[in-house]
């Protein structure tokens, strides 16, 4: 059977493997397309392991509600180049992911590694199926489950890399997703200036002390400046004293409260926040390739 340009892109579009790899395959098997998958995943079993050590900084992030709007979880599935991302077998295994979490609300991540799919595979099985598909370190990063009882969840996606679920009392659904958007934009650090760390902010006000002591005013003067500084800070970092989004006249703060509402807590996730992106030399890269 030839291997034409359209049997290879369809390898290539259900596995997400690279077109030379996909060509070298179906000669292998004779153009059998399944049979083509089949050895992509059996060969690639054994190099799952070695591809663990890589950095995986790209992936997606998502939201699964239930269906009374009471539950969600939230969760990132990284990648390591953001080619995979756009792959359908990388997105169906996010996706089921999200609804296996939202039913079964596991404690943490190992146990979740070890819970089984729809498919029969449990989720670390089903991850190092897609790993030995596609070539590329896959890890599940991290979710959280989110409910509440008498309260009103609002999420939020921006694109596939911002993801907010954020918790108010009361019940205008409106408000929430406002909030969540909100949050999604302007990143604060909690909801309001109780949740600020003495640490934090003794930190900031030191530095804000040396910088105010470099203009040479008199001490008086230096003491509102910290004032006024510190004050700004802590606008910018709570949800609370920043600037609304789609009304900048108003802060979050007043905006809840003239709502008779109360932000209860938040979550954040941004597709590799906190990862230690690896800069790797392209002759090494290309090297490290070909040694797989």
């Amino acid at each position: 059977m030839a291997i034409t340009a359209a049997l290879v892109k369809e390898l290539r579009e259900r596995t997400g493997a690279g077109m030379m790899d996909c060509k070298k395959v179906l000669v292998e098997t004779n153009a059998d397309l399944e049979a083509a998958i089949d050895l992509m995943r059996a060969s690639g079993a054994a190099k799952a392991a070695k591809k663990a050590g890589r950095v995986a900084s790209e992936g997606l992030v998502n939201i699964a509600i239930s269906d009374d709007n009471k539950s969600a979880v939230i969760l990132e599935v990284n990648s390591e180049t953001d080619f995979v991302t756009k792959g359908q077998s990388f997105i169906d295994f996010v996706n089921a992911l999200g609804k296996l979490a939202l039913k079964n609300k596991p404690e943490s991540i190992e146990i979740f590694l070890t819970q089984t799919l729809k498919s029969g595979e449990t989720v670390d099985e089903a991850r190092e199926g897609i790993v030995a598909t596609i070539g590329e370190n896959i890890t599940v990063r991290r979710f959280q489950n989110v409910s509440t009882e008498n309260g009103v969840l609002g999420a939020y996606k921006h694109g596939d890399r911002i993801a907010v679920l954020a918790v108010l009392s009361g019940n205008d659904s409106g408000l929430a997703k406002d909030i969540a958007m909100h949050i999604a934009a302007s990143r604060p650090e909690c909801v309001s200036e109780e949740q600020l760390s003495n640490e934090l902010l003794e930190r900031e006000k030191a530095i804000f002390i040396e910088q105010a002591k470099e203009s040479g005013k008199p001490d008086n003067i230096i003491e509102k400046m910290i004032v006024g500084r510190m004050k700004k800070f802590v606008n910018e970092v709570t949800l609370y004293g920043q600037a609304f989004i789609k009304g900048p006249e108003t802060s979050v703060g007043e905006l809840v409260k003239s709502k008779n509402a109360e932000v209860e807590y938040f979550v954040r996730f941004e597709v590799g926040e906190g990862i230690e992106k690896k800069e790797d030399n392209f002759v090494d890269e290309v090297m490290a390739q070909a040694q797989d």
